[in-house]
């Protein structure tokens, strides 16, 4: 209970008023309910013609010593009044009508209380989505290398499915149902005190039955939980992958490990169910077996004559207590299910509470390009993932409005060099400044303003050819988009579409070709203008044709830019103003192309083996 109660003062907070107007119209609804439940004892004494001897008479407030009492007293005298006046039946029809309109207006109250807290379990539900959302687009890449795609799609999709459904479906459970108890138990107290003390003896031991089955429940769904994360993880590989699955022959192998992980999530899942569905049973047998020993021990006190309470009242204190069972029931159900929910929360809150180990700067600095005549500075530059070294002791100095390339084998680097630069990873050791000034002071949006990227893979959304060439760009016109696409070779395979600049080219474009996805990213990376230009190896996944087209928009787009490319072909940065070769984390040589060959180094190497291909 305490984790839930933490999880709504998280989140419930901006919605107090609903709260509020829930709380009023659920006390509301329980003091009606009561007040209409009397009713029930001078309908019974009419019907049956009860009659205990006494003569009720109207007495003022100073004749008795409890409100109770009193209460009592002057109603049962205008009940009898009006027995003499308009006789039985019609004060029977009278009670009746006065019954309907009490159930009316507690039906109404209880219509509002419910109605009420629904703005509070979708304004809940949808802050969650959002924060989430929130938190995967301000966590760093590395975050993501260490997590499953499929598992974070799971979070944001079952868990918060799970969290709706289990806790905040359980929230109206959680607010009327203590009310409706509360109000219930003080009534049960009233009518009579002796008996409401014994009937809280059993009472513990059904807390502790639903505790012990609750924490069992919340235990197997955690782990049914992270079995779905597992299925989805594999539907989304598959789906990336289906390519060389069927290349490889594959297609048995993956249908035998999401069968054999779906079973896993099957079988968990049932024995979560199995066990939130004992809830009602035994809520149900707990409640009736209550109700027995209460009415063997009233009823032995009232047929002995030891009892402080009459038959007509002892009957009203039975349908009061049967009365309260059923909120103790709701309230069992929500105890179950709460765990459920808690247990995806707590996989909500990996991600919402993850650290971010690159934050922004407080107070960030602006960046100023003209006040010096370097560019970008690598300064003794050393990073590593977790306690692997990548990079080691790196010195580069990148002038404004040079090419610099970056070569070397599969691991050497490369990428993730050029990945400091916008800070999707902080340098370990070092400093890494940007026209004099330390990126890690530069506010993240001003700091990636200065960049466009163009990446071996380019990376398409499922929308028009206008909006993914606008997209990140504020402001542009129809004309600069059209201009754009012009510089990257685009506008006449676009024009050549049905809808041309409207057409929709499929999830991550996979309606385009190779050399067609990338021109659209290079038109991206035109359009937006970046003082910096990063390169990673945008034409190695090409063919010829399509790479001399890809190559001579880049050329465009490289013009009176600072360019940093990542190249797997040697021969498209022969003419880069400076050729920096890594190779285990370090930079071995640097230099021209012409001189780099004339080193008969590692350069000479990699050139000598491209020949050979």
């Amino acid at each position: 209970m305490r984790q839930f109660l933490k999880v709504l003062r998280r989140f419930v907070p901006p919605y107090k008023k609903y709260l509020f107007l829930t709380v009023f119209f659920n006390l509301l609804s329980a003091l009606l309910n009561i007040f209409s439940f009397t009713l029930i004892i001078p309908i019974l004494q009419i019907l049956f013609k009860i009659e205990d001897g006494t003569q009720y008479t109207y007495m003022p407030w100073t004749g008795f010593e409890n409100i109770k009492d009193f209460a009592v007293n002057n109603f049962y005298y205008y009940v009898n009044q009006l027995i003499e006046s308009v006789g039985p039946s019609t004060t029977l029809l009278v009670l009746g009508l006065f019954l309907a309109f009490m159930t009316a207006l507690k039906t109404g109250a209880y219509f509002l209380s419910s109605a009420t807290i629904i703005p509070i379990r979708t304004g809940v539900v949808r802050d969650i989505r959002n924060q989430l959302y929130h938190k995967i687009l301000s966590l760093p890449m590395g975050f993501f290398s260490d997590e499953k795609k499929g598992d974070i799609i799971t979070r944001m999709s079952g868990d918060v499915q799970e969290v709706e459904n289990s806790i905040m479906s359980s929230l109206d459970m959680l607010i009327k149902n203590p009310i409706l108890i509360i109000v219930y138990f003080i009534t049960l107290m009233v009518v009579s005190w002796q008996l409401t003390v014994f009937t809280l003896i059993s009472v513990p031991l059904m807390g502790w039955i639903m505790g012990v089955v609750g924490k069992q429940l919340k235990r197997k769904s955690l782990t049914a939980q992270a079995l779905w994360s597992n299925t989805m993880s594999i539907l989304e590989e598959t789906l990336g992958g289906l390519r060389i699955i069927k290349a490889f022959n594959a297609e048995e192998k993956m249908d035998n490990k999401f069968r054999n992980t779906n079973e896993d999530y099957r079988n968990t899942i049932t024995r979560v169910n199995t066990r939130q569905q004992m809830a009602h049973p035994m809520s149900e047998f707990l409640g009736t077996l209550l109700i027995v020993i209460v009415l063997w021990y009233g009823g032995t006190l009232i047929l002995n004559g030891k009892g402080s309470i009459q038959a007509p009242d002892f009957i009203y204190y039975l349908v009061i207590l049967y009365s309260i069972i059923n909120p103790l029931k709701e309230f069992s159900k929500a105890s179950y299910n709460i765990p459920k929910g808690l247990a995806s929360m707590e996989r909500i809150d990996r991600i919402l509470q993850a650290e971010n180990n690159i934050p922004a700067p407080i107070h960030p600095k602006h960046i100023e390009l003209n006040a010096s005549p370097s560019l970008i500075e690598f300064k003794d530059v050393s990073f590593k993932y977790d306690q692997k070294w990548v990079l080691r002791h790196i010195n580069l100095t990148i002038e404004k409005g040079k090419t610099i390339a970056l070569v070397g084998q599969s691991g050497s680097g490369k990428s993730t060099l050029v990945d400091l630069i916008p800070r999707f990873y902080d340098v370990t050791e070092g400093e890494l400044l940007i026209a004099g000034t330390d990126v890690r002071e530069v506010g993240f949006y001003e700091l990636r303003e200065l960049m466009g990227n163009v990446n071996q893979e380019a990376i398409l959304f499922n929308d028009s050819f206008y909006n993914n060439i606008i997209f990140g760009v504020k402001n542009a016109t129809k004309e600069q988009v059209i201009e754009a696409a012009k510089i990257a070779n685009a506008h006449d395979f676009i024009m050549e579409t049905e809808q041309g600049y409207d057409t929709v080219i499929g999830d991550r474009g996979n309606k385009l070709s190779g050399g067609q996805r990338q021109r659209i990213s290079i038109a991206r990376a035109i359009l937006k203008n970046p003082s910096i230009l990063i390169l990673d190896e945008a034409t190695s996944a090409l063919d010829t044709e399509s790479e001399r087209l890809v190559q001579d928009a880049l050329e465009k787009l490289m013009k009176s830019r600072t360019t940093i490319a990542i190249a797997h072909r040697l021969s498209t940065i022969r003419n880069a103003d400076e050729i920096c070769v890594l190779h285990d984390g370090q930079i071995v040589e640097r230099g021209k192309h012409e001189e780099l060959l004339a080193l008969n180094g590692y350069y000479k190497k990699l050139c000598d083996m491209q020949s050979v291909e």
